[in-house]
């Protein structure tokens, strides 16, 4: 049945940076280094032919070899579950980009059935039918992602939507015989709905227009005769419609009564008569409901609980909600008997994330992606009537033993304002690095995002083999600690999220553990902005940022960031149309006051990036290369916001060690 995954990909258009992106995937582990070639003249590495470097000193063959096992992690994720057997559709990599792999059994083998240049994703079977498939693919990192399908007797693939515009995975009826999906290509900007059979493109058409980009499918009516629909406006905001598919016509669900409320997913009861959301409307934290669609009376289920539920899944035969909450960062799995309305037990998992529940059609087994600080991504299921669990992938970690791997501790501190503030701190083995360690702040992207205890992949090399502590802080404007926090940091308060890091320098400085004299501070997209905007305005009390596709500019991200994302982004950040604003925005934007910039940069952009176009890094390397600054910089031609391609993804983790290296611990 529907899920929150819509409401997700709804969110992932305004913000945070996929976990690929710090090095939480890998490849098979090998010797070779497919991110770089070497130089037979000069000995060293050579940036791919789609890398452009600028100030990056030349990287030893010597440096490849030694980090080379960090750069094997893999991971995988469940796609899909088989309409029929209970066989799986999974996403992992084998070569470059992550592409479809099918899985028969618990631990069997992964046979891959996709084979492109670019990254493969949201497979997925129709519900009654497990001949086919149907699956996502953009160009470069370019968003623009088309749905294809994928023929399972003849392999033959086929493009189900134009080729031009940007496309939503999409939400099967209950019947399995047509897709709704949204679109782009009627204005460019706005998020129209469609409908198609994937067995016969001719059938694609457009079924209701809309004003904005923030529009998503949620779930089907069991007659298949409506589906249910989100209007996003900003994390604090968001209404379910009801979209008929005859007629078009579009009926407010979720009453606009003048009070923000978020809604975060919807899905039918299986009669019909009433859906399960997911809402703030009642407090803080979003939690799990029943609405009943006639008389619109809304009953908590998960009252008791003071976190966020963030992912739920009917069964198919509505028997068993299964759900997760974020509780201080970690996943926690359940599932409620809707009989009784008695949580079922569960068996105890690792701390961690759980991510991507689903329902097997058997209405028993709730597969889902498991990660924790000491272990990849990796899929499992568990049968709601036995407690039993299987595990479907085991990802290979390059031949290291992650078990001594740091574990995440959630720290907290406070800011100016007398405000708490947390993070998690990973900090290198005592027993190896002993005394006060080098910290590198890592801030998330978003910032409607949070950072979490999950697999740090590659990123344990600084941990491990330089003795380099990270912390990861959830300033505010984060998810996850209410609907209050992630608003003090909007519009006119958008510095003070930059505060929290002047008050996490301070805890540094009085903590024991670490050298507040070595601090290097890194993000990416938001994070980017933080890290820029950090260097900006304490430069005397770090050593060095990175700026990973962050903004350099409020005012010329505003107006050159693709248009269906512009109006979602300026709830946000403010208008720059407002003359307040966009003055405000422009005194307060890294550009305008690069000068203060006295440590080095490394800024690592995407050429396709549609969220933070790449004029965001040339004009910052620009400025504060003029300024006498030392500026690394990395540009991929093929990549968009952040990279994926494993050969780009290896390189730049040779630049950023050699960069650490020379700027974080060198005396």
């Amino acid at each position: 049945m529907g899920s929150l995954r819509q409401a997700v990909w709804v969110s992932s258009c305004v913000g945070a940076i996929a976990l690929s992106m710090v090095g939480g995937l890998g490849v098979l582990p090998g010797r070779s280094a497919p991110g770089a070639k070497v130089n037979p003249t000069t000995p060293g590495i050579v940036p791919n032919e789609n890398l452009v470097t600028e100030g990056i000193p030349t990287l030893s063959t010597e440096l490849v070899t030694k980090v080379d096992r960090y750069t094997q992690f893999r991971s995988a994720a469940l796609s899909s579950w088989h309409p029929k057997k209970r066989e799986m559709l999974i996403s992992t990599r084998f070569g470059d980009v992550a592409q479809v792999h099918q899985v028969k059994f618990p631990l069997g083998a992964r046979k891959q059935l996709t084979f492109f240049p670019e990254r493969v994703s949201g497979a997925n079977f129709p519900p009654t039918q497990g001949d086919y498939f149907v699956f996502s693919k953009d160009i470069g990192g370019n968003e623009f992602s088309q749905n294809y399908r994928y023929d399972l007797n003849t392999g033959d693939i086929s493009l189900l939507t134009d080729g031009k515009s940007k496309n939503s995975g999409g939400i099967w009826t209950r019947q399995g015989d047509r897709l709704a999906y949204t679109s782009t290509r009627r204005t460019k900007s706005d998020t129209d709905f469609y409908v198609v059979d994937p067995r016969n493109r001719e059938s694609d058409r457009l079924v209701s227009q809309v004003q904005g980009g923030g529009w998503g499918v949620l779930d089907w009516d069991p007659e298949g005769k409506s589906f249910l629909a989100i209007e996003y406006l900003s994390v604090n905001e968001s209404y379910i419609w009801r979209v008929d598919v005859g007629t078009g016509a579009k009926t407010l669900v979720t009453p606009k009564t003048g009070t923000k409320v978020s809604y975060q997913g919807a899905v039918f009861s299986p009669d019909g008569r009433g859906m399960y959301v997911v809402s703030d409307k009642t407090g803080e934290f979003a939690q799990l409901a029943y609405v009943d669609l006639k008389t619109m009376a809304m009953r908590s289920m998960t009252g008791s609980i003071p976190w966020d539920v963030e992912e739920f899944e009917l069964s198919d035969d509505g028997k068993y909600l299964a759900f997760v909450t974020n509780e201080d960062g970690a996943g926690v799995l359940r599932v409620l008997d809707l009989a009784t309305n008695q949580p079922v037990k569960l068996p105890k998992l690792p701390v961690g994330l759980v991510l991507g529940i689903s329902w097997h059609s058997n209405g028993e087994d709730l597969g889902f992606t498991l990660t924790s600080a000491r272990q990849p991504a990796d899929v499992y299921s568990v049968n709601v009537k036995t407690g039993a669990i299987d595990r479907w992938t085991e990802s290979e970690t390059g031949g290291l033993n992650t078990e001594g791997f740091s574990d995440a501790e959630l720290v907290r501190w406070k800011s100016f304002d007398g405000k708490t503030i947390s993070g998690f701190l990973y900090r290198p083995p005592v027993n190896k690095f002993p005394g006060k360690r080098p910290v590198m702040i890592d801030i998330h992207g978003g910032p409607e995002g949070q950072s979490r205890p999950y697999f740090l992949g590659r990123l344990n090399y600084y941990l491990n083999e330089l003795g380099v502590a990270i912390i990861f802080p959830n300033v505010r404007g984060s998810v996850g600690y209410g609907k209050s926090f992630s608003q003090l940091d909007n519009g006119f308060l958008r510095e003070d999220s930059v505060k929290d890091i002047g008050a996490l320098l301070d805890w540094i400085k009085v903590e024991p553990r670490l050298n507040a004299d070595r601090v290097l501070v890194t993000g990416g997209s938001y994070g980017g902005y933080m890290s820029l905007a950090v260097s900006t305005t304490y430069s005397d009390r770090i050593r060095g940022a990175i700026n990973i596709v962050g903004i350099s500019n409020f005012v010329t991200f505003l107006e050159r960031t693709e248009g269906y994302r512009r109006d979602l982004r300026r709830v946000e950040y403010g208008d720059e149309r407002d003359g307040k604003m966009r003055s405000f925005l422009q005194k307060i934007s890294p550009l305008t006051n690069a000068g203060k910039i006295k440590t080095p940069l490394f800024v690592i952009h995407g050429q396709n990036d549609p969220r933070v176009p790449l004029n965001e890094a040339e004009q910052i390397v620009k400025v504060v290369r003029n300024n006498g600054v030392p500026v690394w910089y990395l540009m991929a031609k093929d990549e968009g916001h952040g990279f994926s391609k494993k050969k780009n993804v290896d390189f730049q983790f040779y630049a950023t060690i050699q960069f650490v290296q020379d700027v974080l611990l060198k005396p």
